[in-house]
């Protein structure tokens, strides 16, 4: 597997919108839940692949604001899985060396997911391998509105100035401030948007859509979009004999 990839330049942050349970259930003839429940295989199999490869942080788009307009039935069969799933894969965690982070509003979850949360954040808050990050109950316009009041608040303050308001203190005042900025962003389902996921930090994210549903995204489906990642030229608004010369 890793003679396909040069691991001398993976990308340190992979962020992935996991699309496409719904109608993986669909297509067998079960419940959309059916799909979000069999999803857990892809999570625990993209997880493990990235602690493998050593690639830094890994972050996971598991419920977005939009998603409590779902049909309550869904949501609520969609948060009882979230507490079981942390509390079945905490073992696995574990043995992987990967701290759990989340980003996102959490007070609005159910209280028993926040206890669980809490909990696997603090078992593995010294773990010293990938990082995994849940995006729960996050929108990127709500991490970006978070931050402005910040600033705002800072500034009513006195403690800045509009003027001293520069792209960096905007990055560090978002949820995601002790992360880089995603370089690579996997959106399955062949669906073609970002759906308001991390949308400061995107900004020079490579986008990688797989056709394959969530569901059925295994070790190797990782493993295409990080070497079509690696034949990418990242120009950052240069041209490429500019980035070639290391200019």
């Amino acid at each position: 597997m890793n003679q396909q990839l040069d691991l001398a330049n993976l990308p340190k942050h992979i962020a992935i919108i996991m699309d496409g349970n719904g109608r993986w259930a669909k297509k067998k003839g079960a419940s959309r839940i059916f799909g979000h429940r069999n999803a857990v295989k892809a999570v625990r199999e993209t997880t493990e692949t990235c602690a493998e490869l050593g690639v830094e942080y890994l972050t996971l788009y598991a419920f977005s604001t939009e998603n409590w307009y779902r049909p309550k039935p869904e949501v609520e069969g969609l948060m009882s899985l979230l507490v079981s799933t942390i509390r079945q894969e905490l073992k696995t965690l574990t043995e992987n060396n990967v701290k759990l982070q989340s980003i996102g509003d959490i007070t609005l979850l159910p209280v028993d997911c926040q206890i669980e949360l809490h909990s696997a954040i603090e078992a593995t808050k010294n773990h010293s391998g990938l990082t995994l990050n849940l995006a729960l109950n996050y929108s990127g316009r709500w991490d970006i509105k978070e931050a402005l009041k910040s600033l705002v608040t800072r500034v009513a303050k006195n403690e800045l100035t509009v003027d001293d308001i520069d792209e960096a203190m905007i990055s560090q005042s978002l949820s995601t401030k002790n992360m880089p900025d995603p370089e690579l962003l996997i959106r399955t389902s062949g669906e073609l948007r970002i759906s308001n996921f991390l949308l400061w930090q995107l900004a020079y994210t490579e986008l990688y859509i797989s056709d394959e549903l969530w569901p059925d995204f295994r070790k190797k489906h990782l493993i295409e979009a990080i070497a079509s990642f690696q034949k990418r030229d990242r120009r950052f608004g240069r041209i490429s004999e500019q980035v070639k010369s290391g200019l």
